[in-house]
């Protein structure tokens, strides 16, 4: 959903989050995937304890899989699973965002940090999820009137291009999210800073702004990048600026 809201004639700067992994943190609806591919697919009765054995193995940085759903979706594959059935299990499993059968979390002190950033930046959501589950988590949470846009089934990384394009046109752009080819490539690609989250960010070699274990360790910078960008209509924050490049 594209909802912006007017900020005048200033140019606007912009943070785009990516939500599983990046705002939605927690292996429930992953397991909530693994289970619904076992329900629908012969592989294997240790199926969900394969899968966790190796959610384990990427939240230690020791797994080569991109994260939790990639690790669902090779493994079944493997398994024997049809590609049908896998997108059938993950459409079901999505149903079940945010109930007992799919907990999720988010970082401590999200929507008074969405509510800041808000001051100074356009907040706008895209995720290659559907709205099935997220809308009703992102209520559930008190953060859903925080963004200016919701997008889903964006259909990264080529489908991040053309909104970042537009973003950044109007001002700098922070991309936020937890797989750097999808989440971030795009808007660095064009310019933008990027912050990469999650169990792998400190190993990778990808070369963003900043990187963190969770969204919770980089909302000061998050903050500092939002103030500063505010201030200036000039590109985005490089080299000299004390973050990470």
């Amino acid at each position: 959903m594209h909802r912006p809201q007017p900020r005048g004639a200033h140019m606007a700067p912009s943070i785009v989050f990516d939500f599983d992994g990046t705002l939605a943190i927690g292996h429930g609806p992953v397991r909530a995937y693994a289970a619904c591919v076992a329900e629908a697919a012969p592989v294997g009765s240790d199926f969900v304890a394969r899968v966790d054995a190796e959610l384990a193995r990427y939240d230690s940085g020791e797994s080569a899989y991109r994260d939790g759903y990639d690790i669902v979706g090779s493994l079944g594959e493997a398994a024997g699973a049809s590609a049908d059935a896998l997108r059938t299990a993950y459409a079901r499993s999505r149903a079940r965002l945010g109930t007992d059968l799919a907990v999720v979390h988010t970082i401590d002190g999200l929507d008074a940090a969405l509510e800041a950033l808000g001051r100074s930046a356009r907040l706008v959501l895209a995720t290659n999820a559907p709205e099935t589950g997220v809308d009703a988590v992102l209520d559930a949470w008190g953060v859903r009137a925080r963004f200016d846009e919701l997008h889903f089934t964006v259909g990264k990384p080529a489908g991040l291009e053309p909104l970042i394009d537009r973003l950044i046109a109007d001002g700098p752009v922070l991309a936020i999210g937890d797989i750097y080819a999808f989440d971030l490539a795009p808007a660095a690609a064009r310019g933008a800073d990027t912050a990469l989250v999650g169990a792998t960010a400190a190993a990778s070699p990808a070369p963003v702004t900043m990187r963190g274990r969770s969204l919770a360790d980089l909302v000061p910078g998050i903050q500092t990048w939002a103030a500063t960008a505010a201030s200036s209509t000039s590109a985005p924050l490089g080299a000299g600026s004390g973050i990470e490049r």
